[in-house]
């Protein structure tokens, strides 16, 4: 099997926790792991996890530019969110995140989980207008307490579970296109 890049962005530290778990899931042997800021060569790798925060629904800027970037690969999106994660929300932005990708990616799987909400962006919605969808109504308010306990170790067993899957994915793939042969 080909060694993955895993390249993540990371404000709060939340995608930086899932991006390591998922390289624990691997494996040092199996993948490499970059923060979005550090120095990598996208043409040494096949297959790329990339990984994120949400601003407005979509990933942050330098991870579109990114995933622009990103030809003929094998890639996996994973996101860290405030919202809960089989929301409307969450699908939509792998949505937009997948149409970021560059010619010929193909999605093998998308990851998500709840993370702490970036505390200046918590004081902003807590003075939003009470009209605002993001205003700090009772709904929100329970939703953020429930982001801030994540990610937690029921994440990371959760990433490295879902490494385990795109494993066996590729793997199962990869004995069919040979009996096509």
């Amino acid at each position: 099997m080909k060694k993955w890049l895993i390249v993540y962005s990371s404000v709060t530290g939340n995608t930086k926790q899932i991006a390591e778990a998922i390289y624990d899931g691997f494996g040092e042997d199996m993948a490499d792991i970059f923060a979005i800021r550090d120095e990598f060569n996208l043409k040494d790798y096949d297959n790329i996890a990339v990984g994120y925060w949400l601003t407005r629904g979509e990933p942050d800027k330098m991870v579109q530019e990114l995933l622009k970037k990103l030809n003929n690969k094998t890639v996996i999106l994973f996101q860290t969110q405030g919202a809960e994660l089989n929301s409307e929300h969450s699908i939509t932005a792998f949505a937009r995140a997948a149409s970021y990708l560059g010619e010929n990616c193909k999605v093998l799987g998308t990851f998500a989980s709840q993370g702490k909400i970036n505390p200046a962006m918590l004081e902003r919605r807590k003075n939003a207008d009470k009209n605002d969808p993001h205003a700090a109504t009772p709904r929100n308010l329970e939703r953020w307490q429930k982001a801030s306990m994540h990610p937690n170790e029921e994440d990371f067993s959760r990433a490295k579970e879902f490494v385990k899957a795109m494993q066996r994915k590729i793997a199962l793939r990869e004995k069919y296109l040979n009996m096509k042969k």
